[in-house]
């Protein structure tokens, strides 16, 4: 099977940019990833373009040859949508069709603008990634879902809202050095803990923020780089997708991620690992308690185990298993359809050493990115790890 190295990675800042477009976010994203990579454009065989909600914030559909144009691409161009995990599958489809030999370079990422819409009006449209019929109709908010998971969670598990406050303390303190992120400000567990409520138990420190933003890799063959005598030491080893139930009421149960879980042994199979040998990740903290439950779908800690990880220093910065070192979308912002591309940019980053806070992972060798939909209907589960 061919292996897939990521030859060049490419972000705008996230944050609150509602003046600009999505094809000048995507433009810029897509810039800086063939400048990293030293591609031509001419050899790009494909785009696979992640995003969400374009048709609503920019009464825009058909982005794919949009944003082919942006990038400065003739090739076959394609828009992913699966939610928050949009980039995440434009990713993966990347990775199985060099894989399968069909394309030598494809360039996968993603984008999504926001804040033009208000907060009114991008709450409402982030809501579709719910179920119409029995959640939406409902007045059901992603706030609400997510804290409905949390509840769950501390009736099963125990644990409480200071166990989520060391979440986003963690996470805003890894922002501080990343000059791609949104909030670059640390925030104490005091502050978290004393932060107004949003949907009890989540509080506005819970939450990650409404975010613009792109993202782009330039995905190559082992062959292609070898031939091309290009510096790409990290491959995509492994990549795993699954499903669940829509709406929350149809679920099984609250405090698990079923979806995730899939996607991750899938990953892990393929890769030939196993979480034992992971050496840091990037999970889809939406909501402080999603990144509970991703450590968890992840196998890092038992179902109940990931809630006090962050309180008890494991997988902060300079803990055993650093998650999050991108300060996660919690604090480097969560532009939706460009999510999942933007946690392995980070990614590589850190495994090349080039990141600022790579320092905390010198010896880091594999790496692991949890990319999520809706409630976790959707997920995605890549293995990154630097070549041999």
């Amino acid at each position: 099977m061919t292996e897939v190295r990521v030859a060049g990675v490419g972000l705008t800042k996230f944050g609150r940019q509602p003046e600009r477009t999505g094809r000048d976010l995507f433009a810029e994203a897509a810039l800086n990833a063939f400048a990293d990579a030293d591609v031509p454009r001419a050899d790009v065989d494909a785009l696979n373009y992640g995003n969400f909600i374009g048709s609503l914030a920019e009464n825009q559909g058909h982005q794919a040859p949009l944003m082919a144009e942006a990038a400065g691409l003739r090739c076959p161009a394609t828009r992913y949508e699966e939610a928050c995990a949009s980039a995440g599958v434009a990713v993966r489809e990347a990775v199985r069709t060099v894989r399968s030999g069909e394309a030598d370079v494809v360039v996968a990422g993603g984008m999504e603008r926001m804040n033009n819409l208000g907060t009114g009006d991008a709450t409402a449209g982030l809501s579709i990634a719910a179920d119409d019929l029995f959640e939406i109709r409902a007045g059901m908010t992603f706030p609400g879902a997510y804290a409905l998971m949390a509840r769950a969670y501390f009736d099963e598990y125990g644990g409480g809202r200071t166990d989520l406050a060391h979440v986003a303390s963690k996470n805003h303190a890894n922002a501080v050095d990343n000059e791609y992120a949104q909030y670059r400000r640390e925030v104490t567990v005091e502050e978290a803990l004393d932060a107004p409520p949003i949907a009890t138990p989540l509080h506005l420190f819970d939450a990650c923020p409404i975010t613009d933003g792109a993202s782009a890799l330039v995905l190559v063959s082992e062959a292609y780089a070898d031939a091309n005598d290009l510096d790409a030491p990290v491959a995509i080893t492994g990549t795993g997708q699954g499903t669940d139930n829509l709406a929350l009421g149809d679920r099984e149960h609250l405090t698990r991620t079923p979806a995730a879980d899939d996607a991750a042994a899938t990953a892990y199979d393929e890769a030939g690992i196993g979480p034992d040998d992971v050496d840091l990740a990037e999970v889809h903290d939406c909501f402080t308690i999603a990144e509970v439950l991703a450590t968890e779908s992840l196998g890092f800690f038992a179902p109940g185990e990931g809630i006090s990880a962050a309180r008890d220093g494991v997988t902060t910065a300079d803990g055993d298993l650093p998650i999050n070192l991108s300060g996660g979308l919690k604090a480097k912002g969560h532009p939706v359809g460009a999510t999942g591309g933007s946690q392995i940019v980070e990614l590589t980053r850190l495994l090349r050493g080039d990141h600022p806070n790579s320092r905390h992972v010198p010896d880091a060798e594999v790496a692991v990115a949890h990319n999520a939909g809706g409630t976790v209907a959707s997920a995605v589960v890549h293995v990154l790890e630097v070549a041999r």
